[in-house]
């Protein structure tokens, strides 16, 4: 039986997502309702700018006091896609202290100071819900949260922004420089003016600190989190990464230690065989790699970004929440009982491909593998050209924790005979 009272929603921000979302409530709103037993009402939209005109919203539903909106007390869901820190965290508190709910999109925020959000809602018996935070319209936070939580996650692996992954794979097949892609990226709409957050891995990195958290039940932040941006891949990269079989992507990886007394989060570029999943994500899409113990590898795959994708992803917070007010429940709230310290870089082992500029003269070889030798880190494979007393020299090592790594790199600057490392990249997924 439907219940004939409206449930009252405020939208916070009313940009490409928030449009987005506001348009959907209106066209979709019998189904909407049928699928949460009540209506719902959009009964508030606060902006910055309330002179632009918005389709099908009222203007009489239009604030720039977003304060007063959350401080109403008869709206049960706010749903805030404004991002950024401030004013978001204070809204969304007050928020809570005043009835409502709260589906969310901001995964600065929840990287940055979860912990303060997940308190306010606990504290006031109200939801947090955020699946657009990471990954777009792709279902993970919810997957992660519910449908594996009587699981163990080892490891979650994924490729979190489609801007990066369209201008790697620019490069990849077309041999473009990182300059060109990017440009292709920009004209297409998929970079914004300053791709600084997307190239450099601050974005990835962010959505890497809620995945940890979620997967290994344990407070994740931002700063937490080692991140190296893809600014510095070559497309000479891509042509050593095809002789070994593999393709680069930016990854976050997120990982219980084999111990299980500690975790590590981070975002770099790596080279993955081209047998990997990930390996076959295309342009613009993103995709997310989880090993847990007794569901063995799982994959989810979608576009990451975008206004329709997005509020996809909100919206079905949006059921889900709606759903919990009717009933006077709450879902899941944070799972932070292992409190398990999060290591640092040096201490995450992984294999490295590293190609060193060297004088193609007798003995260089041996003393790049005395230096190798000398850190502890085992050589997997070595590949050496050489033309008129210049040379390269490319080297693949077995997995050594990346302190030991980077010792070694440090040393072979200092050797004569290396003239320069070309370049330096992890290989994961093996």
């Amino acid at each position: 039986m439907m219940r004939t009272r409206p449930l009252k929603v405020a939208l916070l921000g009313c940009g490409v997502v928030g449009s987005e979302v506001a348009r959907i409530m209106t066209t979709h709103a019998d189904d909407l309702a049928a699928r949460i037993g009540a209506p719902v009402e959009l009964a508030g939209v606060a902006v910055r700018r309330p002179d632009k005109v918005r389709q099908g919203i009222p203007v009489e539903l239009i604030t720039t006091d977003a304060t007063a909106l959350v401080k109403r007390g008869d709206i049960d869901v706010i749903v805030e896609v404004i991002g950024g820190v401030e004013p978001a965290r204070t809204l969304i508190t007050t928020a809570f202290e005043h009835g409502a709910s709260v589906v969310s999109a901001n995964k600065a925020l929840l990287a940055q100071d979860g912990a303060t959000l997940y308190g306010a809602a606990d504290q006031h018996g109200r939801d947090l819900y955020f699946e657009a935070a990471v990954a777009g319209a792709i279902p993970l936070i919810r997957p992660l949260r519910e449908s594996l939580a009587g699981d163990k996650i080892n490891r979650v692996m994924g490729i979190v922004n489609g801007t990066t992954n369209f201008i790697l794979d620019a490069m990849d097949t077309s041999g473009a420089g990182y300059s060109e892609a990017l440009d292709e990226a920009t004209a297409l709409g998929y970079a914004e003016a300053d791709p600084t957050a997307d190239v450099e891995g601050f974005d990835a990195a962010a959505k890497a600190a809620i995945l940890a958290g979620i997967a290994f039940h344990t407070r994740v932040r931002l700063d937490d989190v080692y991140r190296e941006g893809m600014t510095e891949v070559t497309a000479a990269d891509f042509a050593s990464a095809k002789r070994m079989g593999c393709t680069i992507k930016l990854l976050a990886i997120c990982e219980r230690a084999a111990d299980g007394e500690s975790v590590t989060a981070r975002v770099h570029p790596a080279m993955i065989p081209l047998s990997h999943p990930l390996a076959s994500v295309r342009e613009a899409y993103n995709a997310v790699f989880v090993e847990a113990e007794a569901a063995g590898r799982l994959m989810f795959y979608g576009p990451g970004a975008g206004g329709s994708p997005t509020a996809s992803a909100v919206l079905g917070d949006l059921v889900a929440v709606c759903r919990n007010r009717l009933n006077e429940a709450t879902g899941p709230g944070e799972s932070a009982y292992t409190q398990l310290p999060v290591s640092p870089m040096g201490e995450v082992v992984t294999r490295y491909h590293i190609s060193l500029d060297v004088a193609d003269k007798p003995g260089v070889l041996a003393q790049v593998a005395t230096v190798f030798a000398e850190h502890g880190v085992s050589i997997d494979t070595v590949r050496q050209q050489g033309k008129d007393g210049e040379a390269s020299l490319v080297v693949v090592t077995h997995r050594a924790p990346d302190a030991a790594l980077s010792g070694t790199v440090e040393a072979l600057r200092k050797l004569d005979t290396v003239r320069g490392v070309a370049s330096i990249m992890r290989v994961e997924g093996e």
